[in-house]
């Protein structure tokens, strides 16, 4: 009995894992997962996350400059202003263990305005399950856009973006 479910319990991951690696990078998240997200701030104004896997900082920047570019022209403006940002990335260490449960950790949130900067902490809860073959480190990157958008002539500043050429010269491979 015991290895009918264990068996079964493989193959439950093995499947779970193979549709999680056929996704590709950039995409709309569900459920609070990988991808990207926006929050409407004003009929101008939008806060736009991508949260992906790993540590590279610049990938998850430029997908989320890209999907800010992208829900511009989707939104009949011209250009954006990137009004604040922040990127944080979330390590964790994975033991040599089978795993079955709820999980709580401690996200740290640094944001930073024009003057001041401060930093909050707050507990998240996760539910984990799967079977680990030897320790190994996951990483988790958030990268966040606070935009206004607007039409015509852009503003000279160096957070001022054209939507259209930024989207051409940003757009990720979507087969990956």
């Amino acid at each position: 009995m015991k290895t009918k479910y264990l068996a079964f319990l493989s193959f439950v991951v093995v499947v779970i894992m193979s549709g999680c690696a056929s996704q590709p990078d950039y995409r709309q998240a569900s459920n609070g997962g990988f991808g990207y997200t926006e929050s409407k701030l004003s009929d101008t104004q939008y806060r736009v996350h991508f949260k992906a896997r790993g540590t590279d900082k610049s990938k998850a920047m430029d997908y989320a400059m890209y999907r800010s570019a992208e829900l511009t022209l989707l939104k009949g403006y011209d250009w954006f202003v990137v009004t604040d940002r922040e990127t944080m990335v979330d390590k964790e260490r994975v033991q040599a263990s089978p795993q079955v449960g709820f999980g709580q950790r401690y996200a740290t949130v640094t944001e930073c305005g024009v003057i001041t900067c401060r930093t909050t902490s707050h507990p998240t809860s996760q539910f984990e399950s799967g079977i680990f073959v030897g320790g190994s480190q996951k990483s988790e990157i958030e990268s966040i856009l606070n935009i206004e958008m607007g039409k015509g002539t852009r503003p000279t500043s160096a957070t001022s973006f054209d939507a259209r050429e930024l989207s051409s010269n940003l757009k990720p491979d979507t087969e990956s």
